[in-house]
């Protein structure tokens, strides 16, 4: 009884401090007399008494901080979304109006931007989102270029029409690489990709009479809505956006799902992942699908922006690039990548006057955000390539 909390011997006693003290001296009284019994009667009930105060005004106090502390996150909470809504007006400004005051040099960064936003979100599902290390990434983005450049100039297959199949193709060869290099992990799976990678490029460059070999495929059509050809690059900034904003909703609404948590359990700990039931091998070929996916949209974009598509534009220099904006951004942030995909694109374009030293500069400040922030812009702690 006595190692007991003061507020549950209370309760057991019949929850008054008056009523346990008395108790306690009438259980004194025989030994000690009705004096010691008295002293212990009014020791006890005031020490019970005061106590009893005290932890009634504990209680008061850890109810009034509960409630400040929900108040303060409260209001902390709107401040944040506040802050949120007022950065993302005035870039949704500039963004909407960019074909208004800019220049077409500027508006063709800006689409090529758009375009490598979408293909830097498609390898974020494989590296960032499942943890598998692809170094020939490139080759879906060739794969859908390509495709649409055969359909559109050997039979005469306009954009719409062609960019399903295009897609369709894209996803398959995504399936078709997954299904023998999800076997192996690791280096392995990095130096399989990068095969995959330079056998696509080396197909594209010497397969002279489908691909026209190093000469490329030129007269590739613009794409056409509602019986207007969409050739001027204001016109195809507007048509990138549009594609951008799509594919970043949807690779949203895909992250936040099962199948998105599926994939992060599996970079975390596959072997913990596939011990609660998640079938890996599944998600994994579904990882690979849905990034080629993108990749070959990607593709095909570039293909009719560009109206001209070569080997050269598909190196495994890209696939490094296309990575590099991954990490910069952070490994699984949609906002990061995007942010990266800018960076990396703009700022060697910015630094063109000094084209000796542009490549040095950019270099430089990879290798110092990897020393100082190697989880990148947006990426979160622990995050990282399972290679």
């Amino acid at each position: 009884m006595s190692n007991l909390p003061i507020h549950q011997l209370t309760s057991a006693l019949g929850g008054s401090p008056f009523v346990i003290a008395l108790w306690f001296s009438l259980l004194f009284f025989p030994f000690k007399g009705l004096e010691a019994a008295g002293i212990l009667f009014i020791v006890l009930f005031a020490a019970l008494f005061l106590l009893s105060i005290l932890r009634k005004c504990g209680v008061a106090v850890r109810e009034t901080i509960t409630n400040y502390k929900k108040y303060f996150s409260a209001l902390k909470l709107r401040e944040s979304k506040t802050r949120s809504i007022a950065l993302i007006l005035p870039i949704s400004a500039v963004v909407l109006t960019l074909p208004l005051y800019g220049r077409d040099y500027l508006i063709d960064i800006a689409v090529l931007s758009g375009i490598y936003i979408i293909l830097a979100q498609g390898l974020n599902i494989v590296v960032g989102f499942t943890g598998l290390l692809n170094l020939g990434f490139v080759a879906f983005y060739a794969i859908g270029a390509y495709s649409y450049a055969l359909l559109n100039t050997k039979l005469g297959i306009g954009f719409w029409a062609s960019m399903p199949l295009s897609l369709a193709f894209v996803t398959l060869s995504g399936f078709v690489l997954a299904i023998p290099a999800l076997r192996l992990r690791g280096d392995y799976l990095a130096i399989v990709t990068l095969g995959f990678g330079e056998i696509v490029r080396l197909v594209l460059n010497n397969w002279d009479s489908l691909t026209k070999g190093p000469n490329g495929i030129s007269g590739i059509e613009p794409p056409h809505l509602f019986g207007i050809q969409i050739g001027q690059l204001s016109h195809f900034y507007y048509f990138v956006l549009i594609f951008v904003l799509l594919a970043v909703f949807i690779i949203r609404r895909v992250a936040d799902s099962r199948m998105g948590r599926a994939w992060i359990a599996i970079r975390e700990d596959e072997i913990a992942s596939s011990s609660i039931g998640i079938n890996t091998m599944a998600y994994k070929l579904y990882s690979f699908a849905f990034g080629a996916f993108w990749a070959g949209l990607a593709g095909v974009l570039f293909a009719a922006k560009m109206q001209f598509v070569s080997p050269e534009s598909f190196t495994f220099m890209e696939s490094v690039l296309i990575l590099c904006m991954v990490i910069l951004g952070g490994l699984g942030s949609i906002p990061g990548v995007i942010l990266g995909a800018i960076i990396l694109v703009m700022l060697p374009e910015m630094l063109r006057e000094a084209q000796m030293y542009r490549m040095l500069a950019l270099g430089s400040g990879l290798v110092l955000l990897m020393i100082f922030r190697p989880q990148g812009i947006f990426g979160g702690k622990g995050v990282s390539l399972r290679s």
